[in-house]
Parts: structure tokens; C-alpha cells; sequence
């Protein structure tokens, strides 16, 4: 005979599935009939055979219940438009154990369901709230200490918990970087600002754990450990089975991940304090004692939906969300509790509602609190910039008995010697750097003892040996992720992207993650580099698309980010300077863009003249940001703004305008890209009577557009004006390439167009 299944109570088929989550905690306690333990000591285990004493879960519980009662106060307080972000920490409260058991001074990157951990973490140090500092965030205040009103994040300076947006997985990489620097500044003697024996920590879901992004974190911390190199990360995968909507597959994780090798895989039970909190402590004294990658598979359930916005009773069936609520982990700890004798089921509901009454008044407060109201609020730790300091900095000299050392003796120091080619240039303004800041390491591929595919970085790791320059494996991602994890740890790093065309690759470890960081902390937090990327187009003999890529859009409207770009070896110096400078004085993410054609560019106008190398700068030259290069500043018949290797074409291009017209034409060498100077380019378009705009990009959303913008916001458009540009195409193989690119004929063209 079949079952008749019972009925569902009308209240779980309420669409607020908050509320139903609320109430079963109530009525969970208030119909609690089990057998009550003898009183323990506080030292004692919570229930028999459990690591987890009694003040451990009483803490512990304690940190479930703030986490709890601050989602709820979101869903209420949300539509009153107090609170301005419901994605919760329901079902994941097992976190706190991760927090307890770990220190506060290990770097934590944690993903959006993290309340408990942070409610636990805040315990670390005297004087913190856990409830007013979240609800400083939930409210979006001005006084939130995480991130000054600017996002919903977990985050603490004096915590170490570096704070995430709404991450997916790209914060593993970041996370796994700084596990590696942790053990990098050991071989280098930097001092750390933590403890030498720190782990980091990184929190994700099951469904972030499929992510490119992560999966080449789990890769890279592998490859590490096979080559038994420590990398201390503890990876948190805290699987509830269900990424927004759609499911994981049963045992996915343990199935993927429990056997991979030099990824050591532990598994802990987040929905038992009692149960868990032993597998979870075994994860973390791995993780600490032998320095390797650990993944810690943290079981958890998702109740009140993915956030205050996602009604899952549209699109689950009430059965199954009644199961998935029943196995709140809320409701386990309400049984130890009781079980245990903690609480009395009096004592529980008062200390409950106590929780409750506490979220609700902070919320409050934090409403009545400043807002960000205005832009310059807003911005004020984006691209924070002190150009007196900078500059200082760029052209301090306290090392020349290291640079005598380097470079072989006093004869030797590259400014004592003559003019030569950008590469050779870079070359030695990259030995300079490493003299200067003995924290400085350089990475990428190819770049130790081959020194680089174009030899730029030649003789760098002979002089400065493999713990400062050293190969990396073919991945972008993670170049850029060991970055900041490096940056995080007080070192100054240069990675390499070896081409342009390669950084789409990677694109959001500076996009959404080293540059947003100084926003998103409020500027407590900062991961200075200064990234080297090998691009632009020209190459002769060699290239094609990845190795001619045109096109720096990508990194023009990056907030925040620095990108210089040098036509010749002598500003290549000074620019360098400058760049490390804006990153160790003002935290600053920096891009220098390298135009490979002209690496090894000697001439200019005939073989053999020689014309296009420079003497090297001494090292006290700095090239201010945002200061351009002018050639013939006098002349006002034609000005032509341009950058990289169209510099060296129009000046070759205005001799020809020069026979052909009888004009005399103005090269402006732009040579910072972003931000573009607009003061710099208004005044050169003001004195001159025709411009012409030489941009080797491609014809949408190049340079030159932000050249023209400049000028017209000046009030200069009505002048006759001219833009040479590339092509909206990839780029070709061999000849084919330059039908796309501009060239000093389509320049000369553009000027008589003008006439």
C-alpha cells in the first residue's frame, strides 16, 4: 500500500523563505524534548569524544548566530532601503570553525558567505564589533571600516582579511600568489608583515571551484608542491551542492578533487561544530606544519536562497526546499547546545532574540550614518597619486656601490656609455631597479636564463640569481595572480606577459582584482607592481596576430590603472623609474607597454645613422607622469599626436611633409597612454594650425579616440584635423600585416588632406 506523504504545514509555503528559516529555529528550540548531559567544565569536550570543547562552541555558536541574524536583518531591512545587499551566509555558518582554528594574522580571501567567519575572526583582537562593522557595510556607510561605503565586502586591515567583491574564483589566484610569497621572502631576506610560519586562506563554492580561474590556482599550487616547493594555501570549499540555481553533481568534489596529486584533500563536516571541528583542525595543522597546498571540503547547505532576490520556491518544489531547510546547521548546534547543557531552551530563545535586537539597532545606526556623497569621496583611494613624493622617489641614488658591483665597475655604469637601442636600454634601467629595491623579483616566462624571448631580461638572474628572477609556468592567470600575492607581502614584483595578445588571457587579475583593490579597501590594502608587457605591431619577419597585437583597449579603461609606453631606450629609463616609484609611494597597479619592433631600432631616417639610440639617463632622471615628448616645439603648421612606434614613423614622415608642403610639423610623443594627459594634448592642439592623430591601434576605441576627445572637451575640434589609425581586423602574417597598420605614407596623406 503506498504512503500517503503528510502534508506541508501552510507556513512553509511561504514565499519568504527567511521567515520560515526564522521560525524553524523557534520552534525547533521551543519543541527540543532530548536528555540533558551532566554540566561540563568549560575546558571539557561539548559532547563525548568532540575536539570541540564547551567555550569553543559556545563562541562558536555565538558567531553562527550574529551571521545569521545579520542576513535575516538584511532581508527586512533591504526593502526599507536601509541595507543594500541580501546575498547571505545561511547554511554556511560551519565557516566559523575554519576562523577559529586558523590565525588572524593568515591572509584570508573569502568568498561572499563568510559571516561566521568573520563574526569568529573579530574575536582575534580586543575591541572589534563584528555586529556595527558588517552593518556599517550592509548600509553601504561612509564609516564602513572595510571599504568606506563602496561595497558589501568582508574585509579587515587589522585582521588580514584582504576584502573580495563578489568574487567567483578569481581571488585564487591572488590567494595562492600569496602563499608562495610568504615562502619567496624567505629566500630573499624581506621581511614579512606576518608571521614566517602564516598560511592564506581561500573560501569558494562548489560551483567556483569549476572556474577557470580557479582551476589554474589548484594547478599551479600542484605544480608547485610536485616540485616540492612550499606553498601554505589552505583552499575552502565550502559545498552546498548549488551555484544559484544549478546543481552540482552528487560527490562532484570529493569525486574531482580527493585524488589529485600535491593537492591534499581533507574533508570536514561545516554543518556539525562537534563533528567537524577535529577534520577541519587536522586540515589546518597540514596546511601549517608542511607548508603544502590543502584542500579542505567543507560540507555546508544553502537556505534562503542564493540571495534576498532569488525566491527559489518559484523554481524548487516546497518538498525539496523543507529537506534542504531541515538541514540547517543552526538547528545542529541548537541541539548540542541543549543536549549539552549550554543553554536552556529559555536561555537559548532570549540569547537568540538578544542576537536579533543587536543586528537590528546596529542597522540602524549604520543607516543614520554618512553616505558617499560625492565623487570626489568616491574616487578618493582609486589611483591615489603624491607626484612630489613620486618623483623623489624615482630619482633617489643610495645604492651606487651596488650598481658599481652590477655592472662591473665605475667605467662600466651604462651612462657612461654610449647611445644605445630600446632593448638595451630596458635592460639596464631593469638592473638599475633590482640595485635599488633588493624586494624587487622578476617572473614570467622565459625570462630567467634565456632572458626573455627578445633578451631584455638578459643577465638579470645571472646577476641576481633564481630567488629574484625566475621562470614561471605558461600562465598568465597565475603570473599576475603571484603578483599580488607578492604585492600583498611588501615585495615590489615585475612580471612579464610575454605579449600583448596574451594578457586577454588574464585580463581580470588586474581588471577586477589588483587594481580594485585600493577602491574596494578604501586604500588600507594595496598591491603594487609594475607589469612588463612585450606588444604593438611592426615585427618584420616574425608575428602574426599573438605576436602583433595591436591593440590596447583592454587596458585603457581599467580605473586606477598606470600605462606608459616608450618609443625610444632614453625615456624607457626614466619611465621605469617613475612607474616602480608610483608603485612603492602610492600603491599603484602600473603597465609598461613595450613596442617590440622597436627593441632593437638603431635608425631613424637611413641604415647606419644611428639616429635612434639614446644615451643611457643617469639614475637620479625621472620622467614625471603624464609629460610627453615634443620634437620641434616651435613649429605650428602641423602637430601630430601619436605614441610608441609611430613616433619614430612621423617624425620620418614629417621631413616628407616638410618637402612637400613647405610645413613645419610638431611630433608629440605621448608617451603616457593612460590616463592620457588631456591639460598636455589641449595645449599642444591650441598652438597649432592642422592636426593629424598617428594611433597604430585599431580604429575603434583606440588612443586616438581619447586624443580627439581631449582636444574637443578643449574646445579645439573646429581645427582641420586628421586620424591615421589601424584597421578593425586581426592582424596577418608577413607583409599582409602592414596593409592593416598605419605607415609614414598613410601620414603623409592625412597631412595633405589638410591642405
Amino acid at each position: 500500500m503506498t504512503a500517503i506523504p503528510k502534508p506541508i504545514p501552510a507556513r512553509h509555503r511561504n514565499v519568504n523563505r527567511a521567515e520560515v528559516c526564522d521560525q524553524n529555529f523557534i520552534e525547533f528550540v521551543q519543541n527540543w524534548r532530548g536528555t540533558v548531559a551532566r554540566a561540563c567544565a568549560s575546558d571539557a569536550p561539548v559532547l563525548p569524544g568532540s575536539l570541540c570543547t564547551r567555550s569553543d562552541f559556545v563562541e562558536l555558536f555565538d558567531s553562527q548566530l550574529i551571521s545569521r541574524h545579520l542576513d535575516l536583518m538584511a532581508r527586512v531591512l533591504r526593502v526599507k532601503n536601509k541595507v543594500f545587499y541580501t546575498i547571505g551566509s545561511s547554511g554556511h555558518e560551519g565557516n566559523a570553525m575554519v576562523a577559529r582554528l586558523t590565525r588572524h594574522t593568515d591572509p584570508a580571501f573569502l568568498h561572499y558567505r563568510s559571516g561566521a567567519f568573520m563574526a569568529e575572526r573579530f574575536r582575534k583582537l580586543p575591541g572589534l564589533d563584528p555586529v556595527m562593522d558588517s552593518a556599517l557595510s550592509f548600509a553601504a556607510s561612509k564609516d564602513d571600516p572595510a571599504s568606506g561605503g563602496r561595497h558589501k565586502v568582508w574585509g579587515s586591515k587589522s585582521l588580514w582579511v584582504l576584502p573580495q567583491t563578489s568574487t567567483i574564483a578569481s581571488h585564487l589566484p591572488k590567494a595562492l600568489g600569496t602563499a608562495v610569497a610568504i615562502e619567496q621572502a624567505k629566500r630573499i631576506a624581506h621581511k614579512l608583515p606576518i608571521p614566517d610560519d602564516s598560511i592564506a586562506i581561500c573560501s569558494f563554492g562548489d560551483a567556483s571551484a569549476n572556474h577557470a580561474a580557479a582551476q589554474t590556482a589548484f594547478n599551479t599550487a600542484a605544480w608547485t608542491a610536485y616540485q616540492k616547493l612550499p606553498a601554505p594555501v589552505l583552499f575552502v570549499c565550502e559545498d552546498n551542492g548549488i551555484g544559484i540555481s544549478v546543481k552540482t553533481p552528487t560527490d562532484w568534489i570529493a569525486a574531482n578533487f580527493s585524488g589529485r596529486r600535491d593537492l591534499d584533500y581533507f574533508q570536514a563536516d561545516g554543518l556539525d561544530l562537534a563533528t567537524g571541528y577535529e577534520q577541519v583542525a587536522r586540515a589546518v595543522h597540514h596546511c601549517r606544519t608542511t607548508r603544502r597546498p590543502t584542500f579542505l571540503h567543507l560540507r555546508t547547505t544553502r537556505i534562503m536562497g542564493h540571495a534576498g532576490t532569488d525566491f527559489e520556491i518559484e523554481w524548487r518544489s516546497i518538498e525539496e526546499l523543507v529537506a534542504v531547510e531541515a538541514g540547517d546547521p543552526l538547528l545542529r548546534s541548537t541541539a548540542i547546545a541543549l543536549e549539552a547543557g549550554v543553554y536552556t531552551r529559555e536561555q537559548l530563545l532570549a540569547r537568540y532574540e538578544n542576537f536579533r535586537q543587536r543586528c537590528f539597532a546596529a542597522a540602524e545606526e549604520a543607516d543614520r550614518r554618512p553616505k558617499l556623497t560625492s565623487l570626489e569621496d568616491v574616487i578618493a583611494p582609486l589611483a591615489p597619486y603624491t607626484p612630489d613624493a613620486v618623483i623623489a622617489e624615482a630619482q633617489r641614488v643610495d645604492y651606487a656601490t651596488q650598481r658599481v658591483k652590477i655592472f662591473g665597475s665605475a667605467e662600466k655604469l651604462p651612462e657612461k656609455l654610449p647611445p644605445r637601442h630600446l632593448a638595451i636600454q630596458i635592460n639596464n634601467a631593469l638592473h638599475d631597479l633590482f640595485c635599488k629595491y633588493p624586494e624587487a623579483l622578476l617572473f614570467g616566462e622565459d625570462v630567467a636564463q634565456k632572458g626573455g624571448v627578445y633578451t631584455v631580461t638578459k643577465g638579470l638572474h645571472k646577476a641576481f640569481k633564481s630567488a629574484r628572477v625566475f621562470n614561471t609556468l605558461l600562465d598568465e592567470t597565475m603570473i599576475l595572480g603571484l603578483a599580488q600575492g607578492f604585492a600583498n607581502m611588501g615585495m615590489l614584483p615585475l612580471p612579464e606577459i610575454q605579449y600583448l595578445a596574451y594578457f586577454h588571457n588574464a585580463c581580470d587579475q588586474i581588471r577586477g582584482e589588483a587594481a580594485s583593490l585600493q577602491f574596494f579597501s578604501n586604500n588600507q590594502y594595496r598591491n603594487p607592481m609594475l607589469v612588463r608587457i612585450a606588444g604593438l605591431g611592426y615585427q618584420r619577419g616574425f608575428g602574426g596576430h599573438f605576436h602583433n597585437d595591436n591593440s590596447i583597449t583592454a587596458l585603457r579603461d581599467i580605473p586606477g590603472l598606470v600605462v606608459g609606453c616608450p618609443s625610444r631606450g632614453d625615456d624607457a629609463a626614466t619611465m621605469l623609474r617613475t612607474l616602480a616609484a608610483l608603485a612603492k609611494v602610492d600603491g599603484r597597479v602600473t603597465v609598461f607597454l613595450e613596442p617590440i619592433a622597436l627593441y632593437m631600432s638603431k635608425d631613424l631616417h637611413a641604415a647606419g645613422d644611428g639616429e635612434w639610440q639614446f644615451a643611457y639617463p643617469p639614475p637620479d632622471q625621472a620622467m614625471p607622469l603624464g609629460t610627453g615628448r615634443i620634437y620641434d616645439e616651435s613649429a605650428d603648421d602641423l602637430a601630430i599626436f601619436t605614441y610608441g612606434n609611430g613616433v619614430p614613423m612621423s617624425l620620418r614622415a614629417a621631413r616628407e611633409i616638410k618637402k612637400g608642403l613647405g610645413w613645419n610639423v610638431r611630433v608629440i610623443d605621448l608617451r603616457w597612454l593612460v590616463p592620457l594627459n588631456g591639460a598636455f594634448i589641449a595645449a599642444q592642439a591650441k598652438t597649432a594650425k592642422r592636426i593629424v592623430i598617428v594611433d597604430e591601434g585599431r580604429h575603434s576605441a583606440g588612443v586616438g579616440e581619447g586624443v580627439i576627445t581631449a582636444i574637443v572637451e578643449a574646445g579645439y575640434g573646429a581645427k582641420p584635423l586628421q586620424r591615421v589609425v589601424g584597421v578593425d581586423t586581426y592582424t596577418p602574417l608577413a607583409g599582409a600585416a602592414f596593409l592593416v597598420l598605419p605607415g609614414e605614407a598613410d601620414i603623409v596623406a592625412a597631412a595633405k588632406l589638410l591642405a
